[in-house]
């Protein structure tokens, strides 16, 4: 008989390890994806299935295609598998399907830190980092250059080329696209161009692209006073909406490129909602008899046609500033405690962390609280980039956690101008002190490692996965299997001890 494939993994195995691990996880969020009737196909089983990622991801293999392959050639992949071979399609099957559980895993991987006493959540570094995404940043376009490829699609699939292109030659941008309704109607139209031959209908996700604005008045004025803040304000409850309800990035070029137009046209509508918003405000104002609102209006007409752009092989990324130059990619944030293990893990496409700080403190609150410890952070450490008077306010009264930000970086010997005085002056004052100074200098140690382990140690340069749904799984699995070999470490140490 051939041996036992068991037996060629060491006890101490990091493979063993996982498989244990699973098996303390509540996977009944995965099991209930399926029927249980018994009709249909068998699927693999989840609880395998869901080893396998964990593991794969703890090995740095993340490509379908990669685990498909030591499925068959690696020994640990085998006993995980029961010496069968999911295929790639499977496996990345597996992971579209169940995207929001392997996301919730995260907070269940913590909450075996906590058991385990490695979880010491009083002091916590925040940080981000800016991975590549899957996308060219030469894949960018105007709506303008998207517009003539869906146009140059349709003349290719529709013999009816007078119905889009009019009078027009169809090398440039028809009259009809210099409105709003025109180019609803050509994006309707261009929606059947991918399904003209199939009964495949616009999956979930799809509709519902517009938020319903709600402007409030009194704290815009307070924060910004000015058309611009207004505009600033339409822009953040578009980008909120986003998350809440993400795009699925399609594979096929004519889908992509649609939801590539109607992401642009729904940006120039919440440009003018914002717009509108302020003018109305204005009014109000005027015939009210209160003083003029910030000075003689400057002259604003929103653009005839989207300006903006957007990336085709992932709309969701965005261009961003990294030590290494520009990416195409994500802001991935991380919080983390004084062994570094990560405590919370969510990605952003902004360019800046002067928004995050409040979000992040959130969200270790709210992951340590889903995981059952009852440990809360007592104090945030952050650089200079998060710094953020309204966050500041907000976390420090209501979230009960002090914070020390810098507020210039360390390269700069004088403030800024205009930075003296109240919350300035106390932070220099606090950073300046002995406890002060040893306490932010732990920043680095914390979080910094983590980063670096994660990008040179595990070789994770970029996302392989497109839309932020997706790269937030991603995310949220590479710093929970961080948290899941940090623990195997810990547990061989102690068991020699």
């Amino acid at each position: 008989m051939p041996p036992d494939v068991r037996d060629w993994l060491p006890a101490d195995h990091l493979a063993w390890f996982v498989i244990d691990a699973v098996v303390e996880m509540d996977l009944s969020e995965f099991y209930a994806a399926y029927r249980a009737d018994g009709h249909g196909r068998a699927a693999y089983e989840p609880a395998m299935m869901v080893t396998l990622l964990m593991y794969a991801y703890s090995s740095k293999v993340r490509s379908s295609r990669a685990i498909e392959g030591h499925c068959r050639q690696d020994v640990a992949y085998r006993v995980i598998t029961g010496n069968v071979v999911p295929d790639h399609a499977t496996i990345a099957r597996f992971v579209v399907r169940h995207e929001r559980a392997l996301a919730a895993l995260f907070g269940q991987v913590l909450r075996l830190c906590d058991q385990a006493g490695l979880v010491k959540a009083g002091l916590i570094a925040i940080d981000g980092t800016r991975l590549a995404g899957n996308a060219n940043s030469d894949a960018t376009r105007q709506f303008e250059q998207i517009a003539l490829e869906i146009l140059a699609e349709a003349r290719a699939t529709d013999e009816s080329e007078n119905e889009w292109f009019g009078e027009a030659r169809g090398d440039e941008l028809p009259e009809q696209l210099r409105t709003a309704e025109g180019r609803r109607e050509f994006l309707r139209k261009a929606k059947q161009l991918p399904r003209q031959d199939s009964d495949e209908q616009p999956s979930e996700g799809e509709e519902g692209r517009v938020p319903e604005f709600e402007f409030d008045e009194e704290r815009i004025v307070a924060r910004t006073q000015g058309r611009e803040g207004w505009l600033r304000e339409a822009r953040r409850q578009l980008e909120r909406h986003r998350w809440r309800h993400p795009d699925p990035i399609r594979r096929a070029r004519i889908e992509r490129l649609v939801l590539a137009a109607e992401r642009l046209e729904v940006e120039l509508d919440a440009e003018r909602r914002g717009n509108e918003a302020y003018e109305e405000f204005r009014e109000r104002r005027r015939q009210a008899g209160g003083n003029r609102v910030g000075g003689p209006p400057k002259p604003y007409t929103p653009p005839e046609i989207p300006d903006g752009k957007v990336n085709l092989s992932d709309p969701d990324s965005k261009r961003l500033k990294a030590r290494e130059g520009y990416v195409q990619g994500y802001n991935a944030q991380a919080v983390v405690d004084e062994g570094q293990v990560v405590i919370a893990a969510e990605i952003t496409n902004l360019n800046v962390d002067w928004s995050q700080l409040d979000p992040m403190v959130s969200a270790a609150i709210a992951e340590l609280e889903r995981a059952g410890v009852d440990a809360r952070p007592e104090t945030a450490l952050a650089d200079t980039q998060y710094w953020n008077e309204e966050h500041i306010d907000e976390v420090v009264a209501n979230k009960h956690v002090q914070v020390l930000i810098p507020p210039e970086s360390s390269s700069r010997e004088t403030p800024r101008p205009g930075w003296s005085g109240g919350r300035y002056t106390w932070m220099r004052y606090v950073l300046a002190s002995t406890p002060g100074e040893q306490l932010y200098k732990r920043r680095k140690h914390m979080i910094e490692p983590v980063f670096g382990h994660t990008k040179h140690n595990r070789s994770v340069t970029r996302f392989l996965r497109r839309g932020r749904s997706a790269v937030r799984t991603e995310w949220r699995l590479l710093m929970a299997t961080h948290n899941l070999t940090k623990l195997h470490r810990h547990r061989i140490a102690t068991a020699g001890a």
